[in-house]
């Protein structure tokens, strides 16, 4: 829901859309260390009317986008206008920043921006009273540090090796199917996924879950085969592999009949085709000959030019009664 905009933020957008304004603004307030790679000289205003992600409409804050002094490249400076403080600002000036690195995204580019958020305070309390540093929201703001600072954790199923999946427990499973989905014909894989089933003892909707994931995802050349297979390697799982077994013979037979249906057609809808122009050069050859012979040609040389037969000739020039 919109709301109206406050004299405050009337006030603070009249005088952010003017660019003399803003360019003057950071040249004072930006710290030096970000001041030096921004070319103030390209200042732009890039959306008056910033929409973040949870779709409430931020008629007073203005991003700005410009370029930088060390060559490509963009930043991008959000300011935020606020006149009541608030303990999490920090935190929400991040997310409006994420949004303006999706904003540049959506747009083609392919690295992420810079974004610079400054905080534009004149509320009643002074001095603010709460940090601009979004890691102090944490309980524990060193560990929270040490998370967003580096490489984000990777399971990376491609590189590891089979044994060592085997021994992941509740998940082996899981990872082991995942990690060959994709290879050429599963069968190779079906004595494994029959031990780790047995193995790891998965409830019967993680069962079957997996196995109408295997019949959409994996390559065979026999569906049905496979899963009968895996059925007979199994303990606690018959009933819901046969399922599955049974439910592709079915999907298999409508697909061959529908298919035969679709042949049948295809081909008798050629065969009438053939048969037809068949018909309509026959009619021709003979409406040409009645013609020749109209007009006194002789018959032998009527033969050559029509291809038609001695008899079909007297049938034109005798026709039945």
């Amino acid at each position: 829901m919109k709301t109206s905009p406050t004299p405050h933020d009337l006030l603070f957008k009249k005088f952010f859309s003017d660019i003399t304004v803003v360019t003057d603004f950071l040249a004072i307030h930006l710290p030096l260390a970000l001041r030096e790679k921004c070319d103030l000289d390209t200042l732009a205003v890039t959306d008056g009317s910033f929409v973040t992600s949870d779709m409430r409409n931020r008629r007073s804050d203005i991003l700005y986008r410009l370029q930088t002094t060390a060559g490509p490249g963009y930043i991008y400076c959000l300011i935020e206008h606020q006149s009541s403080a608030d303990a999490q600002m920090a935190f929400r000036l991040l997310r409006y920043s994420m949004d303006a690195m999706q904003l540049h995204i959506d747009q083609g580019n392919k690295q992420l921006p810079l974004v610079i958020p400054l905080l534009f305070y004149h509320g009643r309390q002074s001095p603010y009273p709460y940090s601009t540093r979004w890691l102090d929201g944490f309980a524990h703001p060193a560990v929270a540090q040490v998370l967003y600072s580096q490489a984000f954790p990777l399971v990376d199923l491609t590189v590891i090796p089979d044994e060592e999946i085997k021994t992941h427990r509740k998940v082996a499973l899981l990872e082991y199917v995942q990690k060959h989905i994709r290879e050429r014909d599963i069968n190779v894989r079906l004595r494994d996924i029959a031990f780790l089933l047995e193995l790891t003892q998965p409830n019967k909707e993680q069962v079957t879950c997996l196995l109408h994931y295997l019949a959409q995802e994996a390559n065979t050349l026999d569906s049905e085969a496979f899963f009968r297979n895996l059925g007979q390697r199994t303990t606690g799982y018959k009933e819901e592999i046969m399922t599955i077994a049974e439910q592709l013979e079915q999907k298999g037979r409508r697909i061959g009949l529908q298919e035969g249906r679709q042949e049948g057609r295809q081909e008798g809808r050629q065969e009438g085709r053939q048969e037809g122009r068949q018909e309509g050069l026959q009619k021709g050859r003979r409406d040409i000959a009645r013609n020749l012979l109209a007009l006194g040609l002789d018959r032998v040389m009527v033969e050559r030019a029509t291809s038609l037969s001695r008899a079909e000739l007297d049938d034109l020039t005798n026709p039945a009664v």
